[in-house]
């Protein structure tokens, strides 16, 4: 259970989980990135190799093209806003993060959310809207809208690798998506 009461803190009890099997393939836990009093949080799926190696959300093409997005529809960059996974984490050869996996993994990510308060939470694919929606329905049913969530409200949109292989439908949407996250970062907190 995770007790760190800061993001510091948390991020060194997260570095020494052993959890699930995820701990013994890993190069290193990839817990988080960016302002720890944000009011812009993104949530991902798990890192990749990239991630594994540098030790940072979305650091491969997938970040990039976030990175881009960030810029172009919000006008901001990484360090205004928080990343992070809901695995922290590589799962082997990329593969989606199983079940066990991210019930393991999901007290850290509640106690990232609870730290950080944003305003609004932005998932980015299946896994995360999925965990934190407490849903079965996938990403295309249920993008396009947000959501409350806490004292937040919740955009779910694509990952930014499904943005990659599917093209320019998908990536519009996605900015669509962003800027439904802006305007809700501009609305009153309720």
């Amino acid at each position: 259970m995770a007790t760190g009461t800061t993001l510091a803190e948390l991020a060194a009890e997260a570095a020494g989980c052993t959890a699930c099997p995820l701990a013994a393939t890993r190069t290193q836990v990839v817990f988080g990135v960016g302002d720890p009093a944000a009011d812009l949080l993104f949530v991902g799926e798990g890192p990749g190799r990239e991630e594994d190696l540098r030790g940072e959300p979305f650091v491969g093409r997938s970040g990039r093209l976030l990175d881009r997005l960030l810029a172009e529809e919000l006008g901001m960059d990484r360090s205004q806003c928080y990343i992070a996974n809901v695995v922290k984490c590589r799962p082997p050869d990329n593969r989606d993060p199983r079940p066990e996996e991210i019930a393991a993994c999901g007290h850290f990510l509640e106690h990232q959310i609870e730290l950080i308060d944003p305003r609004v939470v932005v998932t980015l694919g299946n896994f995360a809207t999925r965990r934190l929606l407490a849903t079965d329905r996938g990403i295309t049913n249920v993008r396009g809208r947000s959501y409350p969530f806490g004292r937040a409200h919740l955009v779910p949109t694509y990952h930014p690798a499904a943005a990659l292989r599917s093209g320019g439908t998908v990536v519009a949407e996605m900015r669509a998506d962003l800027v439904r996250a802006k305007q809700l970062l501009r609305s009153p907190r309720e």
